[in-house]
């Protein structure tokens, strides 16, 4: 698949998951990292997710999905594919913005895992204290 076959590049993010993801006019489908979708996200909720602002917008049959994910685990991975779609489909139609708005699929979750601290025996616990 050449890149000037898709319309669009678009970048989702979550935790430390990256997803690429590339739309283009279609049938529905969902390619991710090669695979099917049902193949790849072995559970209905992440399936569910991926698919998520496409139907918001009611265009879940009118576009095929081509998404590159790498790092994170599964659920940082559909979170972050479903971000890619939902900013893809912003740039598409602004007018999609308020729909996918109230459902929360604008909104990148910067949560991540805090750092250790030197000092201490994890990010935020400390060693056991003893006074004698």
């Amino acid at each position: 698949m050449a890149e000037t076959e898709f319309q669009r590049i678009t970048v989702g993010r979550r935790k430390t998951a990256v997803a690429r993801v590339f739309l283009r006019p279609g049938s529905g489908a969902f390619k991710i990292n090669g695979k099917a979708l049902p193949e790849y996200f072995k559970t209905i909720n992440t399936q569910l997710r991926v698919q998520e602002p496409l139907r918001v917008v009611e265009l879940a049959d009118k576009y095929d999905v081509f998404a590159n994910v790498n790092g994170g685990g599964i659920t940082g991975q559909s979170d972050s594919i479903a971000l890619g779609i939902s900013r893809f489909l912003v740039e598409l139609n602004p007018n999609y913005r308020d729909a996918l708005k109230k459902k929360n699929l604008l909104t990148r979750d910067p949560r991540a895992k805090e750092r250790k601290k030197y000092g201490q025996k994890r990010a935020r616990k400390k060693f056991q204290f003893s006074k004698r």
